[in-house]
């Protein structure tokens, strides 16, 4: 790193180490296609490449938010279960539960924990899950971008299934069909995989 002007500046491997990546691969490319991607400009100081490092990161963040498939939208503040946060990640639900047991590096821990029906159910706030994608390359991602996320009826159907450990799965998929429509025999499907997943 170099300061010049007060500013920090950094090498292409120096700005690789703080995202988080394995190599330079990443960034070379996002520097190939810096016609395209609005890449910030480089200095050339001694052979290297150098970029200002507080314009990089900001212009890298916003990047990475734009092609990483986490929803930004909604109340930072507010405290999602396990299904919401995979909504929000846009990753599996069972991704999620398998965090629990087995957290990806910088996961954030819950900001709280309920039990139902013998589970715990951990609640982390869309701002934990922000500053978590935010934070660098995520597990499951790879540099690619994400599958698309979990279906929408398994998310809900788990959600019913948390809020009403004891319910049936019949019942369970009856009620999820009337209040938001859709074949019962679609609705079952989705509360099987919702406890295959749970």
């Amino acid at each position: 790193m170099k300061t010049i002007d007060g500013r920090q500046y950094a090498t292409r491997a120096e700005l690789s180490q703080r995202a988080g990546y394995k190599g330079d691969a990443t960034l070379r490319a996002l520097w190939a296609q810096r016609e395209s991607n609005g890449h910030p400009p480089a200095r050339r100081i001694d052979r290297a490449l150098y970029w200002d490092v507080e314009e990089w990161e900001r212009w890298h963040i916003e990047h990475r938010r734009r092609h990483n498939g986490v929803d930004y939208s909604g109340n930072a503040d507010e405290e999602l279960p396990p299904a919401g946060q995979a909504r929000v990640l846009g990753i599996n639900l069972g991704a999620i539960t398998h965090y629990r047991k087995n957290p990806p590096p910088g996961w954030p821990p819950p900001v709280r924990e309920e039990e139902a029906g013998g589970r715990v159910r951990e609640y982390r706030t869309r701002r934990q899950l922000w500053a978590y994608a935010d934070a660098g390359p995520r597990a499951g991602a790879g540099g690619r971008r994400p599958a698309p996320g979990p279906d929408p009826k398994v998310a809900l159907a788990a959600e019913a299934l948390a809020a009403e450990p004891g319910r049936k799965a019949g019942e369970t998929a009856a009620a999820l069909a009337e209040r938001h429509g859709g074949g019962l025999s679609t609705w079952k499907r989705a509360v099987t995989e919702a406890r295959k997943q749970g």
